[in-house]
């Protein structure tokens, strides 16, 4: 995999020069973390550029990467990397991906506003997610069975979120979740049942955290410290479930392409990264 960045953001194709006014339509799917963000920037793209237009859906990250292999669409987003087997697949194919780190996020555990518990270890989540840890009372709250919510496997998050978070980014370590994980399509399914059920714990893109839910500190040891997800404390490296957000697309991309990954890079586009409550990767000032 070629990591791409703005030197190769030269694109081969593009818009007939003796075609001035000529609309270019962008296809872009994939993760359900990004889908709004990737929204308005295309909404913000249109009045940088009205002759292109930025055609974007959800599905999940895999989703995403499936039709970039396929050929399907233009830019495949992501909110994990991509895995061995599909860039062999896309080779098989005849494409050469490549990758661009287009912002940072950070992974909030939510729970019902009235669960009494503030903070969790990163074992403790791994013990619950697990199946280990059954009763809010193993880790300080009251005696309620926990219900699990988490995304489906199509999911980058979800993935992420087994490799980093259950497994503790051991690359041998085959813990899955538990069989009782309720598996909601969108990071809204989660945000929605965690509101209505005290019981309930779930896990969202900094991006769709709301003031009704209740977020979590997140320590690596029982005697601290604890994080909360913040970009401060994720550009720290404090805050210990955090990772780089992605746009996948082929190396033969048109200068349609090339121009509008260059913008989101840019400090115009940084902000919107940071209005959505997310990170910017690069200044925005």
């Amino acid at each position: 995999m070629v990591v791409l960045s703005l030197a190769l953001l030269a694109g081969c194709g593009g818009v007939a020069a003796d075609d001035p006014m000529a609309v270019v339509t962008i296809q872009n799917k994939g993760s359900d973390t990004i889908v709004n963000l990737a929204l308005a920037w295309a909404e913000a793209y249109q009045l940088v550029n009205p002759q292109v237009r930025i055609a974007v859906t959800g599905g999940g990250s895999g989703t995403g990467i499936t039709a970039l292999i396929n050929g399907t669409v233009d830019v495949a987003n992501a909110s994990r990397q991509i895995k061995d087997e599909e860039l062999l697949a896309a080779q098989e194919n005849g494409i050469e991906v490549r990758e661009l780190v287009i912002a940072r996020d950070a992974i909030a555990i939510v729970v019902h506003p009235d669960n009494p518990v503030d903070t969790l270890t990163l074992q403790q989540i791994s013990d619950i997610y697990s199946g280990k840890i059954t009763d809010w009372l193993e880790v300080g709250g009251e005696d309620r069975p926990i219900v699990l919510l988490s995304r489906e496997t199509n999911s980058g998050t979800h993935v992420y979120f087994l490799e980093e978070v259950i497994r503790l980014g051991k690359a041998d370590d085959k813990t899955l979740f538990s069989p009782d994980t309720l598996l909601l399509p969108s990071s809204e399914g989660i945000s929605t049942e965690v509101r209505q059920n005290p019981n309930a714990i779930g896990y969202d893109g900094l991006g769709y955290v709301t003031p009704d839910m209740k977020t979590l500190q997140v320590g690596l040891t029982p005697e601290g410290p604890f994080w909360s997800p913040t970009a401060e404390t994720v550009n720290a490296g404090q805050y210990p479930i955090a990772r780089e957000l992605y746009m996948y697309l082929a190396a033969d991309v048109s200068d349609a392409i090339s121009t509008y990954l260059q913008w989101i890079l840019s400090p115009e586009a940084q902000r919107i990264v940071l209005d959505l409550g997310f990170i910017p990767v690069g200044a925005t000032e």
